[in-house]
């Protein structure tokens, strides 16, 4: 897996982190709520992150490993072309749901919504978090929540064909979405409103589009050399 590869996972998750302050806003604002006497509460915001990336990381090793088990029943050229279409489809979706042009990747949100709905309750136990106890698994269990930016990347993981290659996709993806949380939960109220604001979901949706657009355009060829380590082609 190549260096450019794994930079292109890094910046989507960091330019889509506007999507991620959205959907995770509501709990990095508990925690924010934590900070007392002008300190930042460090342990638990990295504490939820960390778990979040973990959660992450285990859902990339699932698809990196069905995507390998799935290259083994067909022709692997073939199987690797369509995830690889499949993955930069979602892309593109992605860049067009975060811009508020369609909501088509809500689709696959409700999807996961079933899977959300059993493990929703778990986390009641752990909020408000107010020690790293609660907010680690607090944060491995709110890694599930249903998010198309996570399943977008998740598409991407499937291509790498192996479970390791897909968890290392995406541990950089959520090192991407990093800066942006744990600017949500410093300066919570400020951050937040930047990050909803039209411009800045227009700017990351026309980024995160140009990714997808580029790697169709690629696509005879596997996507060139940025996403050629990533696929795991050659």
């Amino acid at each position: 897996m190549t260096a450019t590869g794994l930079l292109a996972i890094f910046f989507v998750g960091l330019v889509g982190g506007t999507h991620c302050v959205g959907m995770c806003g509501g709990i990095v604002g508990a925690l924010a709520a934590q900070d007392t006497g002008g300190r930042i509460a460090w342990p638990l915001h990295l504490g939820y992150n960390f778990g979040r990336i973990f959660s992450y990381v285990l859902a990339g090793a699932l698809v990196g490993a069905i995507g390998g088990l799935s290259m083994a029943f067909g022709p692997v050229a073939s199987v690797q072309l369509g995830f690889y279409i499949a993955a930069n489809l979602m892309l593109v979706a992605l860049g067009f749901y975060l811009m508020g042009f369609t909501r088509a990747l809500a689709i696959t949100e409700r999807i996961g919504q079933h899977l959300w709905n059993r493990i929703r309750p778990l986390t009641t136990r752990f909020i408000p978090a107010r020690s790293l106890a609660q907010a680690l698994p607090l944060g491995m269990l709110w890694g599930w929540l249903p998010c198309g930016l996570v399943y977008s990347v998740l598409a991407t993981a499937m291509v790498s064909g192996s479970a390791a290659r897909g968890a290392l996709a995406m541990l950089v993806f959520g090192l991407g979405t990093l800066p942006n949380l744990l600017l949500a939960g410093i300066l919570f109220s400020r951050f937040r409103r930047f990050a909803q604001a039209p411009a800045a979901r227009v700017l990351s949706g026309l980024l995160v589009l140009g990714f997808g657009v580029w790697g169709l355009v690629n696509a005879s060829n596997f996507g060139g050399e940025i996403w050629h380590g990533l696929a795991g082609f050659g």
